[in-house]
């Protein structure tokens, strides 16, 4: 395995092997070259095997990247077994095969987010008489926090003094039982149920340490503590890791992230190597000393300077415009205007904001021109909660044994099926070996029921095994729209939505998916194809994975997207709009004194660009109605200024401006060939 491609920084890296290693990567240094070629290398020089390795991270094109990047490294046989995965990934696969020290069941259903808010939204009306859309959401992160801290229901309960904190830890324990009941667990069960099961149970700790030879973690800044723990317990005292990290562009603290356990890997492991790669092979020198002086403001343990070989480059523009709509116009024309100069395509173009709703406008200008855009991050027509309510009860239709479909409609719209109810349910299921709807149609169920939750169960069960023979014996399409009224599932909306406008928008999407099952069975009947409703929702199944699916978009289109988001792209050109206080950065972090994070999210954005780098901002903008001037963002003072070419802060003269445009309109007729 040759190393010679590599920078001297890269191949210390790789070479080592025999104890713990920090690599603090700057962006754009190479970090998955590091961690493909050292993994090679341990299986083709070192003898490690490949199922005794595991490289963790944090996204699944992260992931399916790595792989395969490693599988051009290492051909044939060599490579099987190799786990490169997310965290996320890993806990399952842990939990899977350990279900029998958790008390879980094989097929055990995943909640996802709206899955849990809905669970915890009925926990906190029928505990608390609570239904504030606000505080579930407040709850479901702070439960998240507390599963991230690795606190259980329990301790939980005993460190609750205030009593929105006895709320939060009674919610968590009565929600646990609820999982437990629904033989379920969530997103953050998946890391705090292995890292928990690995303190406590020393014989399952050994066999997956004894199993983990090798360890790789990319972006180790974005680790939680249940994260770290996972971390720390899978390498155990032999220690044999690599952590790639750059405390710089850790910017999820609201997400659970702690950059301060780069920090902490120095107290639990004295002995680790820290090889800096300060080499950055994306940018312009210009572009990487603005990011180098910027986040030179923040406080650091470990110090770095990006560096490139790629020459001084274009200066950082930095335009000045009357209005947000004088904004978005000048990007909108100048993305159109420098793409016709340089042959570019669309997708060379980033544009890259603070928040989602600097977005909106940006839309409506760059329609107007007819730009082809992409807004990432926009939430999947699947991904809605009314849709996935609708979609379980089609999954029931055609496959009356989804146990997962089944808990998620069994209480939408409410029914009062509490979870000792539904312990119940699944305890006799599981004793019957039945599908948990199969149940709620049996007689030997009434012995373990009350007669008012038996006959809950029992409408609906009917009510449900009506609806699916009418599916397949009448009109499918009108039998769908009669379920819905029958559901009484407008009401539903209505009462779970922040406004009667998002309730009747919700509303348009049941209907949008009922007309899209309709038009699928229309054209299979045009074509001469049969299809039934089991066909059309497996079709609607498939589609929802394949959008759940992150894979790269060929179209060519300007990418759009939260700062956020960018993180881990690079884009020849962007534009990062907004560069005023209270936007960038946001007024919350100036309100509690700490931008140190808005910081490195606007180090994230100046580094996301190769080639050019353009920052706007406004000299009036409209809040609340009021129009008020804007505070330049600080960030502008901390770059340096003569690196800066300042455009709108003063006013041209009318021969300027005339002169800039008779230029600009004879390049574009000349590249259109007029």
């Amino acid at each position: 395995m040759s190393v010679n491609h590599l920078n001297p920084r890269q191949k210390e890296a790789v070479l080592h092997i025999d104890g713990p290693l920090l690599v603090l990567a700057g962006a754009g240094s190479g970090k998955t070259s590091v961690i493909t070629t050292k993994i090679a290398y341990l299986i083709q020089q070192c003898g490690v095997s490949a199922r005794n390795i595991v490289a963790l991270t944090f996204t699944n094109k992260a992931a399916k990247e790595m792989k395969e990047r490693v599988g051009k490294l290492v051909q044939g046989k060599a490579a099987r077994g190799l786990t490169v995965s997310t965290f996320h990934n890993l806990g399952l696969n842990i939990i899977r095969k350990e279900c029998k020290h958790l008390g879980l069941r094989p097929g055990f259903s995943i909640f996802d987010d709206s899955d849990s808010k809905g669970l915890l939204k009925d926990i906190m009306h029928r505990e608390h008489g609570a239904d504030d859309s606000d505080m579930v959401d407040l709850v479901q992160q702070q439960i998240g926090a507390l599963k991230n801290d690795l606190i259980e229901p329990p301790e939980a309960i005993k460190l609750a003094q205030t009593p929105q904190e006895v709320m939060v830890a009674t919610s968590y324990s009565a929600y646990q039982r609820s999982l437990k009941a629904y033989n379920a667990v969530d997103f953050d069960d998946l890391i705090c149920i292995p890292a928990i099961l690995f303190q406590t149970n020393e014989e399952v700790r050994n066999r997956w340490q004894m199993q983990t030879r090798y360890l790789l973690v990319d972006e180790y800044q974005d680790t939680n503590t249940s994260q770290y723990e996972l971390v720390k317990i899978l390498v155990g005292q032999h220690a044999k890791f690599t952590v790639v990290g750059d405390d710089d562009q850790s910017i999820y603290a609201w997400r659970g992230a702690k950059p301060e356990n780069l920090n902490l890997l120095q107290t639990d492991f004295p002995t680790i190597k820290v090889i800096k790669l300060e080499q950055n092979y994306r940018s312009t020198g210009l572009i990487l000393n603005a990011a180098n002086k910027v986040i030179a403001n923040n406080e650091h343990v470990f110090m770095k300077t990006l560096w490139s070989d790629k020459g001084y480059g274009d200066p950082i523009r930095v335009v000045r415009c009357k209005s947000e709509d004088n904004e978005t116009e000048r990007v909108a024309t100048e993305i159109i205007e420098h793409r016709l100069r340089n042959s570019a395509s669309y997708s060379d173009y980033a544009i890259l904001f603070r928040s989602n709703h600097q977005a909106r406008l940006m839309e409506m200008k760059l329609q107007f021109y007819q730009v082809p855009y992409k807004l990432s991050g926009s939430q999947s027509f699947f991904a809605k909660s009314e849709i996935k309510d609708i979609m379980s009860y089609l999954k029931l239709i055609v496959n009356p044994t989804d146990d997962a479909a089944f808990l998620r409609v069994i209480n939408i719209p409410r029914r009062q099926i509490g979870p000792s109810t539904l312990e119940k349910v699944t305890e006799y299921a599981g004793k019957r070996h039945i599908s948990l709807m199969t149940s709620t149609t049996e007689i030997g169920l009434e012995q373990m029921l009350s007669p008012l939750a038996m006959d809950k169960l029992s409408r609906f069960g009917k009510w449900l095994n009506n609806t699916t023979k009418r599916c397949y014996t009448e009109d499918p399409v009108q039998t769908l729209k009669e379920m819905v009224h029958d559901l009484d599932y407008e009401a539903w909306l209505h009462q779970t939505s922040n406004t009667p406008n998002q309730a009747e928008s919700r509303m348009k999407n049941v209907w949008f998916l009922i007309s899209n099952i309709e038009r699928m069975l229309d054209k299979a009947e045009e074509k001469g194809e049969e299809m039934n409703i089991e066909d059309a929702v497996s079709k609607l199944i498939l589609r929802d994975m394949l959008e759940q699916q992150e894979q790269e978009d060929e179209i060519d289109q300007v990418q759009l997207m939260t700062l956020h988001a960018s993180k881990g792209l690079e884009f020849p050109y962007v534009w990062i709009m907004g560069l005023e206080e209270e936007i960038l950065p946001h007024r919350n972090s100036i309100e509690s004194g700490d931008v140190a994070e808005e910081r490195r999210l606007m180090y994230v954005g100046i580094t996301r660009a190769k080639l050019n780098l353009t920052l706007t901002l406004t000299a009036k903008r409209k809040q609340y109605g009021e129009q008020f001037e804007p505070t330049p963002s600080r960030f502008l003072e901390e770059i340096p200024q003569d690196d800066l070419q300042r455009i709108g802060f003063a006013e041209a003269s009318q021969e300027e401006k005339k002169a800039t445009g008779a230029s600009g309109l004879a390049a574009l007729k000349n590249l259109m060939g007029k």
